[in-house]
């Protein structure tokens, strides 16, 4: 079974983000890029499913996002197989399922996996897209895998912590919500063993045109208020306070 993990290289959410003086995206000159924790979290059900079932898995990410490199090489270091750049660049989910879906009619797989969703993409349709450029079926907000014959059973998570298991044959593209267990850990030392056996391959795809509905028009900054009240006093005190303050914005009567 050839397995392929979709992976994308998102803003640090831990550094300072500033929108471009258009103010429709973020600055991202000087932004530290991170792997995707959907994505981790596709790659180590992958993983699990090569441990208990066999097969190959490749790690596949676009030339075009900043980082990509340290992310592949520390897949390959986790126990892929192996990893390739998609030559290309995207800014929006139509055109990354555009790029990624040329790249798998030249190299097909049994199973694709990618990430749910991303920081900064939650619309969760990156799975979906891709199943309905290659026109096989497609299961979402999955948090386990197993092999089957000529099929593959997936759990599929809901509202209120409700689950359902599907059968779905393969080939089939999986949006991974969670793996089975924490996305296990790469030594720094062993991901510089990956990175000194060689470049990453890049490979060039002839990708279909892709418009997308959407455009960000504009993008704003949280507002900053002055509203916080900080009550001092004993426990007593401090309730008669919040009493006062509730009665005074006509929340509750007597």
């Amino acid at each position: 079974m050839r397995i392929v993990v979709l992976m994308k290289a998102v803003p640090d959410l831990v550094e300072e983000i500033e929108l471009t003086p258009e103010g429709n995206d973020i600055d991202r000159e000087f932004l530290k890029f991170v792997l995707n924790e959907w994505d981790d979290q596709a790659l180590e059900e992958a993983l699990l499913v090569k441990e208990a079932s066999g097969g190959e898995v490749v790690a596949v990410g676009l030339a075009g996002d900043a980082d990509i490199d340290q992310s592949l090489y520390t897949a390959v270091a986790k126990g892929a197989d192996s990893a390739v750049k998609v030559i290309g660049e995207a800014t929006q989910t139509h055109e990354r399922a555009a790029l990624l879906a040329a790249y798998l009619r030249e190299n097909p797989a049994d199973l694709v996996l990618t990430g749910v969703q991303a920081p900064d993409d939650l619309d969760g349709q990156l799975a979906p897209m891709l199943a309905a450029h290659l026109g096989l079926p497609h299961v979402s907000v999955v948090v386990a895998v197993a092999v089957g014959e000529g099929a593959v059973v997936v759990r599929q998570e809901f509202a209120g912590g409700r689950s359902q298991e599907v059968s779905v044959k393969t080939p089939a593209v999986i949006g991974v919500q969670a793996a089975r267990q924490t996305p296990r850990y790469a030594p720094i030392s062993r991901i510089r063993q990956v990175m000194q056996s060689g470049a990453l391959p890049e490979v060039a795809v002839a990708a279909e045109a892709s418009g997308s509905g959407l455009r960000v028009r504009r993008m704003y900054e949280p507002e900053k208020t002055s509203h916080a009240h900080m009550l001092t006093g004993s426990a007593d005190e401090v309730a008669e306070k919040i009493i006062e303050l509730i009665r005074a914005r006509g929340l509750v009567k007597g």
